[in-house]
């Protein structure tokens, strides 16, 4: 399967440690299968006036066999789970976490529960309405280094 991940720079040999801490499942290595929202992703940095970088990675075909953690929606688990991630809770020792991306109307619904102004049944309510863009956090280097191979990068 081929997944992308945007960046200032290439990335050929990605790790974990650069990871920011308290992202939407915890600290990992973040891609997505859709060019596209990686593409989308990358005019974050040309607002800023810097270069943008789409790395392409291969995912072996035996990922499946780790310890992964699929959140299948915007659901009452995905909405735990994101909350534990950015509390800095531990969420568990998986090796990688797929599921939706908060986009900015997500990220909306999330930051106003996170908060306490708005209900866990009223985000969920909102939550329904969405469509999940799928996004891929590789949280083992091991699983890094075994299964994800860097093909190129391509400065958009």
């Amino acid at each position: 399967m081929t997944l992308y991940h945007t960046s200032l720079m290439p990335i050929d040999t990605p790790d974990t440690r650069h990871s920011r801490t308290n992202l939407d499942f915890g600290k990992g290595f973040y891609l997505t299968p859709l060019r596209e929202q990686a593409v989308r992703y990358a005019g974050r940095f040309a607002n800023r006036r810097k270069e943008a970088w789409l790395n392409i990675y291969e995912l072996c075909e035996e990922w499946r066999d780790w310890n992964v953690k699929t959140c299948s929606g915007y659901n009452e688990e995905w909405l735990d789970f994101v909350t534990d991630c950015r509390l800095g809770k531990d969420t568990g020792d998986y090796d990688m976490v797929v599921g939706g991306v908060a986009n900015d109307n997500v990220f909306e619904t999330v930051d106003l529960y996170f908060s306490g102004a708005m209900t866990k049944e009223r985000a969920l309510q909102r939550l329904a309405f969405e469509h999940p863009n799928i996004q891929y956090c590789i949280r083992s280097e091991q699983m890094l280094r075994d299964c994800l191979t860097f093909k190129e990068a391509i400065k958009l």
